[in-house]
């Protein structure tokens, strides 16, 4: 049995997804002390460094602006990507729908059966990390609502054009969510676990299809390819 190579992510695609990862434990980490502080700083500390909240507000924030980043990227990768367009694979048609179903009773008999072809992106993946990105875009949307509640005067640094546009963005979260700013608070809180539970679902996922394929799948991510069986 011979193996091929075959190039899936490109370096730049690679960073991103990194990115990505690195940014989502910091977000968790500081979405978590900003819902329900769970460490103070020493009482004998200078009172200069005591601006804990502030602080995870702050790097809070940061990590915002770089999923927004990240979301322009995955966005335009979505279409104009060299290797994939995983767009293409979302598209409901006989043939998706049929590998999204294969891929799915490979999972649950543990690759007894694996009638589809595994050299790029499946169709359930595709859905899979599609669901992933509207929960970032959500958790976007719903954190510059709360943000911008905070700029209750209507003003900010920059100007008031700034929190005008993110009111005409966000404020429809509020009756989505319920109808108030708090519903928008929980809706926010919330989506964070899926996004963890969505987490620990792809981590596993690669490593199974790592361990079961034999294609090294895993490594997509870390050298930008995989192998896959030739007849």
């Amino acid at each position: 049995m011979s193996y091929k190579k075959v190039e899936r992510m490109t370096g730049f695609m690679r960073i991103n997804h990194w990115v990505v990862a690195i940014s989502m434990v910091g977000a968790v980490i500081t979405g978590l002390y900003i819902g329900h502080p769970y460490y103070q700083s020493f009482i004998a500390d200078p009172a200069a460094t005591k601006w804990v909240m502030a602080w995870n507000r702050w790097i809070h924030f940061i990590i915002a602006i770089i999923f927004d980043v990240s979301s322009i990227v995955v966005a335009y990768l979505y279409f104009f990507s060299r290797f994939e367009k995983p767009y293409k694979k979302l598209i409901p048609n006989g043939k998706n729908i049929s590998e999204f179903f294969a891929v799915v009773i490979n999972l649950i008999t543990f690759n007894r059966v694996k009638n589809f072809d595994s050299s790029h992106a499946d169709s359930f993946n595709a859905v899979f990390f599609f669901i992933f990105h509207m929960m970032l875009v959500w958790m976007l949307l719903t954190g510059l609502q709360l943000y911008v509640h905070g700029l209750s005067s209507g003003l900010s640094s920059i100007g008031s054009w700034w929190p005008a546009m993110l009111h005409m963005f966000t404020d429809w979260t509020i009756s989505a969510t319920g109808g108030t700013n708090m519903d928008v608070r929980l809706s926010h809180h919330y989506t964070m676990y899926s996004i963890i539970a969505w987490s620990m679902f792809h981590i596993y996922y690669q490593v199974w299809r790592t361990i079961f394929w034999k294609e090294g799948d895993i490594s997509i991510v870390v050298g930008g390819s995989k192998f896959v069986k030739e007849a």
